[in-house]
């Protein structure tokens, strides 16, 4: 990778262009409920590129929490992309997959017009930690067909660090999943004290979610569990660990999502009537085949919650 002065940002200068968006704490639910820290959406940022939700989670002690017991649940206009550090997942869903998130390994589920699936720690699982993630699907694809794909990345070596790309291209590697919309995935751990500067495209905006260690994010200091936006125009990122040991985060990007969306619960649509007609078919007979039959999970499915008593609007990032 080459560099010009100009692209470089002076470690200890913050980038004006970098805003940090901390978590909230959202319980799953259940006796127990495992706690996951929800850093997008927010109120001030709904999209970094196409993705639209980041959900990270643990270091959780299974034998405290129970782990994660998700029942079928249905999904539409969406990608899921499930990414773990510690742990496994059994995953089974509609289009008849069963699968199992790993470590190092990338799960990425189409929605389309309608699937459902359910996620269950494994046995074998002391501890759960990782992230979970959505990417909202371009109007001209969300009634796409169902879809699955599994990527194990191979470790990219840094000058500081190793990189493992799961979605699109850096540092001179390009994961194999199709997306729908130009994006970038990747987990990036750091040396101490190093720092790593990385060619990016300068047309996608981009986040950095800090899983361990205190990072800077061009110049700008982010904390566990933070995540730092910046906005396109940028064509290198340089990320520096300003601690004593290793930390890892994770970067995503994309292209500026130019569509409003309305998300709520498991759906993605455009209109409060989306919402209603996705609720409407998950909770009734009414169109069995759009979001199928999971096989194999031990239960029942998960009922939808009721509607709020107001219509929900369409939201996009203020431009």
């Amino acid at each position: 990778m080459s560099t010009t002065e100009t692209d470089l940002v002076e470690p200890h200068a913050a980038d004006p262009r970098v805003e940090v968006l901390s978590p909230r704490d959202v319980p799953l639910g259940g006796p127990r409920a495992m706690t996951v820290r929800r850093t997008l959406p927010q109120r001030s940022r709904t999209l970094i590129g196409a993705w639209c939700f980041v959900d990270h989670y643990g270091p959780d002690d299974v034998a405290d929490t129970g782990g994660m017991d998700v029942a079928p649940h249905p999904h539409t206009g969406l990608q899921t992309v499930s990414w773990l550090f510690t742990g496994e997942i059994e995953h089974r869903d509609s289009l008849g997959v069963h699968a199992y998130v790993r470590p190092g390994e990338v799960n990425l589920m189409t929605s389309g017009h309608g699937i459902a699936h359910s996620e269950v720690s494994t046995p074998a699982t002391t501890t759960l930690h990782g992230v979970q993630l959505w990417v909202a699907l371009p109007e001209e694809h969300r009634h796409t067909g169902r879809d699955f794909h599994h990527h194990a990345p191979t470790p990219v070596q840094l000058d500081g660090g190793e990189a493992r790309v799961f979605l699109g291209t850096l540092a001179g590697d390009t994961s194999p999943v199709p997306t729908f919309s130009p994006l970038l995935g990747a987990e990036i751990t750091l040396r101490p004290h190093a720092t790593v500067t990385l060619a990016v495209e300068h047309a996608f905006e981009h986040g950095l979610l800090v899983d361990r260690g205190e990072v800077r994010f061009a110049g700008t200091p982010l904390h566990p569990n933070d995540l730092g936006y910046l906005a396109p125009g940028a064509t290198t990122v340089t990320l520096t660990n300003t601690g004593d040991t290793d930390a890892r985060t994770v970067l995503l990007g994309g292209t500026p999502f130019q569509e409003e969306i309305v998300m709520w619960w498991n759906f993605i649509g455009r209109s409060h009537e989306d919402i209603t007609r996705a609720r409407e078919e998950w909770m009734s007979s009414a169109n069995p085949d759009r979001y199928g039959t999971v096989e194999g999970y031990p239960g029942d499915r998960l009922p939808a919650p009721e509607l709020p008593g107001i219509a929900l609007k369409p939201r996009g990032n203020a431009r």
